[in-house]
């Protein structure tokens, strides 16, 4: 792990704590995996994907009955990232909040990190 002990890695927004527990509830998972991948225009993506249980090395957070597990690869990409949820007329979806990121694209997800060569 790569946080600092007692602290979640992660925080959740109230808004963001409704929309995963619906999600988890309907499709009946056990919680929402995130991740980071290599990928788009800035270099790296999140990913985010149903569940059924927690891989041993995950950093598993929860919160008000919303559970995350973030993959051992994506645990220092994240860490100190807020997790929101926003809708608008046009869209909805998560976004985060994540001090690590030095660039992101105009669509927001794909990112690029402070400790990236080149950043």
């Amino acid at each position: 792990m790569f946080g600092i002990p007692g602290k979640s890695p992660v925080t959740l927004t109230p808004r963001a704590v409704a929309q995963i527990t619906r999600l988890m509830a309907k499709d009946g998972a056990y919680g929402l995996k995130l991740g980071v991948k290599k990928g788009g225009c800035a270099g790296m993506e999140y990913t985010m994907e149903f569940a059924a249980e927690a891989a041993p090395h995950d950093e598993v957070v929860e919160q008000d009955g919303a559970r995350v597990m973030i993959a051992p690869m994506a645990q220092m990409f994240l860490f100190g990232t807020e997790i929101d949820y926003e809708t608008s007329l046009l869209e909805a979806g998560f976004k985060f909040n994540n001090p690590n990121v030095s660039e992101a694209c105009g669509c927001g997800e794909s990112i690029k990190f402070k400790d990236m060569p080149g950043a």
